[in-house]
C-alpha cells in the first residue's frame, strides 16, 4: 500500500511537471493589420498557408482589416493588434502623439518613389479644368484617414504649392476602394490612386494624374512592420518563427516563376479577372525589399515631414525605434 501511494504520488507529480510546459508552450497569438488588398502582406498571406512551417505551432495570426493606418494606432496601444502595418506618418504621430516610445519597427512591407516601380498617384477629372495644383484651392480633396501616408503626401504637396488645409481647401475622407467613385462622382476634386485602383479603367478613361507621391516626397518607407518591444521582449522566438514564415510567403510571392499563380490568389480575392494582374509584383507594383529591410534614412526624412506638418511636435529618432534583428535572424534560417 504504502508503495501504491508513493507511485501515485509520483505520477501527480510527474503530471504537474508534464502540464507546465504545455501550458507554456501554447502558440503566441498574433494579429496582423492591413489596409489595401494586394498592397498589404496581410490581405494575402495566409492564401500561403503551406509555406508557413511555424503556423498553429509557435504562433497564431489572424488578419485584421482597417480603412487607414491611423486607426491601427489605438488598437496597438490597447493591446488589440500586434503587428501593425503602419505609414510612416502612423508611426510618427503613434510614437509621439500616442505615446506608444517602445514601438519599433521590425520589417519592410513596401517602398514608393524607388526608380523604375509605381509611384502613388492623385487623380483629378480631365473636365475639371484642373491642370496644375494651385488650382485646388478653394476645393474638395479626399483621403482615406487623416495623418495617412496618403493623406500626408496631399498635405506636403499642396504646402509646396502655397496651399494650407482649412484655409485652401478641404479635405473629406473615404475608403481608397471607392476614391475613383468619389472623384469621378464630384464628390471630390482630388483624390490618391493607390494599387490596385490606380488602375481602374474608368478612372483611367475620364481621369488624370495631377501628381506623383515621388513628386511630393522622394523616396518613401511607405508602410512598414511595427510591433511593441515588450511584446517582442516577451515573444521573441515566435516573432522571428513568425518572420521566417513571412519571408518564406514575401520570397514565393515575388518571385517571376510564381507570378501566374500570385495573379490567381490576386483574382481570387478581389474577384477581379485573373487578366488585369499582369502588373502584380513587377516594376509596375511597388517596390518590395526581398529582404524585408526598411531604407531607414527614407523613413527618418519622412517622419521629418510629419513633424514639418505639425502632427507631432518632436524629432523622432528612427533609428532608436527600429529593431530589425527579428528579420534579419529569420532571414538567417532561410537557404
Amino acid at each position: 500500500m504504502r508503495f501504491l501511494k508513493f507511485a501515485l504520488a509520483g505520477a501527480c507529480v510527474l503530471g504537474l511537471a508534464a502540464a507546465g510546459p504545455a501550458r507554456s508552450a501554447e502558440p503566441v497569438k498574433i494579429r496582423m493589420s492591413w489596409v489595401a488588398p494586394l498592397a498589404n502582406w496581410g490581405s494575402i498571406v495566409l492564401f500561403k498557408k503551406d509555406l508557413m512551417s511555424h503556423l498553429g505551432k509557435s504562433y497564431t495570426l489572424e488578419t485584421v482589416h482597417f480603412n487607414g493606418t491611423p486607426p491601427m494606432i489605438t488598437a496597438i496601444a490597447n493591446n488589440e493588434l500586434e503587428v501593425a502595418s503602419l505609414a510612416y506618418s502612423s508611426l510618427a504621430i503613434a510614437i509621439d502623439n500616442a505615446g506608444l516610445d517602445d514601438l519599433r519597427v521590425i520589417a519592410d512591407e513596401f517602398q514608393d518613389g524607388v526608380p523604375g516601380y509605381f509611384t502613388e498617384q492623385y487623380y483629378v477629372r480631365k473636365d475639371s479644368g484642373i491642370d496644375k495644383v494651385e488650382q485646388l484651392k478653394g476645393k474638395v480633396v479626399a483621403s482615406n484617414a487623416g495623418g495617412s501616408a496618403v493623406d500626408v503626401a496631399i498635405r506636403a504637396m499642396l504646402k509646396k504649392h502655397g496651399l494650407e488645409d482649412k484655409r485652401d481647401y478641404t479635405i473629406i475622407e473615404a475608403p481608397l476602394p471607392t476614391m475613383p467613385a468619389v472623384l469621378l462622382e464630384k464628390k471630390a476634386a482630388l483624390i490618391p490612386a493607390v494599387l490596385p485602383f490606380a488602375l481602374n479603367p474608368k478612372l483611367k478613361e475620364e481621369g488624370k494624374v495631377l501628381f506623383t507621391q515621388d513628386e511630393a516626397l522622394g523616396k518613401t518607407a511607405m508602410i512598414v512592420f511595427a510591433a511593441r518591444k515588450s511584446f517582442i521582449d516577451k515573444n521573441r522566438a515566435a516573432m522571428v518563427d513568425f518572420m521566417e514564415d513571412l519571408l518564406r510567403v514575401v520570397h514565393w510571392y515575388i518571385d517571376p516563376k510564381n507570378h501566374d499563380a500570385a495573379a490567381q490568389i490576386a483574382s481570387q480575392l478581389t474577384k477581379a479577372p485573373v487578366e488585369r494582374f499582369g502588373w502584380l509584383f513587377t516594376k509596375q507594383d511597388n517596390y518590395r525589399d526581398p529582404h524585408m529591410l526598411p531604407d531607414l534614412t527614407a523613413l527618418q526624412r519622412n517622419v521629418d515631414t510629419v513633424r514639418d506638418l505639425g502632427f507631432v511636435k518632436k524629432h523622432i529618432d528612427i533609428k532608436a525605434h527600429a529593431d530589425l534583428s527579428l528579420v534579419q535572424e529569420a532571414a538567417k534560417r532561410i537557404k
